[in-house]
């Protein structure tokens, strides 16, 4: 316990360093939050351009897409800044860098220490635009509200963070061995958001196969939008899958954790 207080105060130290450095030129800073959220705010705004002229997509409605597409970004969002520092990307640069060795020569939990490296405060910018998209759905889907909904929701938004954030972990850990980060990882977390953010039963069988059985999005967030929106399930699974979404991201997040200390443990270091 003493141990966990201890990588808890580190941690919190390193994201202070962070939010402080990052907050050092405020106009800059809240230039960038802007502009990340218009520049985001431009693919919805296409996207109701669409539905004006079609109406609806596979039968959801504007409401009903903007719904799916506000929670996907607020949690993609809070998962981005959260989990920048293993972003495979930024890591895989460290990997080559050997800057990677020096947090291993420090007597810290070195998973905090990748967590505190990069906390990127910018990336409000997605999560305010999520939030905005969300108030849309709000007002447009006009969604009965009750007690378990209410519960349940902040819980989605947490397995969602979970699994993105596996994904960042395992394609980071990734590295150790291609020393650059693979292209096959961004499909998962960014193409993965944006496939997301649409209802599942529009893609093809085979995609939608392949995020169903082998990586489980379909329940992260369209299945949890069935039972906030009270429509059918097209796909007649079980009802207790409205209600995994938690458990599939804690999942995938532990999975990740295991494959992280897997590859501490089988690393070597490039030599620069």
């Amino acid at each position: 316990m003493q141990k966990l207080r201890f990588t808890w105060a580190i941690y919190r130290r390193l994201i202070a360093i962070q939010m402080r450095s990052q907050l050092q030129y405020r106009v800059s800073f809240l230039l960038e939050v802007l502009s990340a959220g218009i520049t985001l705010s431009m693919f919805f705004l296409s996207l109701a351009l669409v539905f004006d002229r079609f109406g609806n997509l596979a039968g959801w409605t504007l409401g009903e897409v903007a719904f799916l597409w506000g929670i996907v970004e607020v949690s993609f969002g809070l998962m981005d800044m959260i989990f920048s520092g293993f972003d495979p990307a930024t890591f895989g640069r460290r990997i080559r860098q050997g800057t990677f060795d020096q947090l291993l020569l420090r007597p810290v939990n070195i998973t905090a220490q990748v967590l505190g490296d990069d906390f990127v405060l910018r990336r409000w910018g997605r999560i305010f635009q999520g939030m905005i998209i969300f108030a849309i759905a709000m007002r447009l889907a006009q969604i009965h509200w009750t007690l378990g909904k209410v519960l349940y929701l902040p819980w989605v938004v947490v397995g969602l963070i979970c699994f993105f954030g596996g994904l960042f972990m395992i394609g980071a850990t990734c590295t150790f061995w291609t020393v650059d980060s693979i292209e096959a990882m961004n499909i998962l977390t960014y193409g993965g958001s944006e496939m997301m953010s649409y209802p599942m039963h529009i893609y093809p069988d085979w995609l939608r196969r392949t995020f169903t059985y082998i990586i489980p999005a379909i329940f992260l967030n369209y299945y949890p939008a069935l039972f906030f929106l009270d429509k059918p399930d097209p796909f007649h699974f079980p009802r207790i899958m409205l209600f995994i979404a938690p458990g599939v991201g804690i999942g995938i997040l532990l999975i990740a954790l295991a494959f992280w200390r897997f590859g501490i443990r089988h690393y070597q270091s490039t030599g620069t």
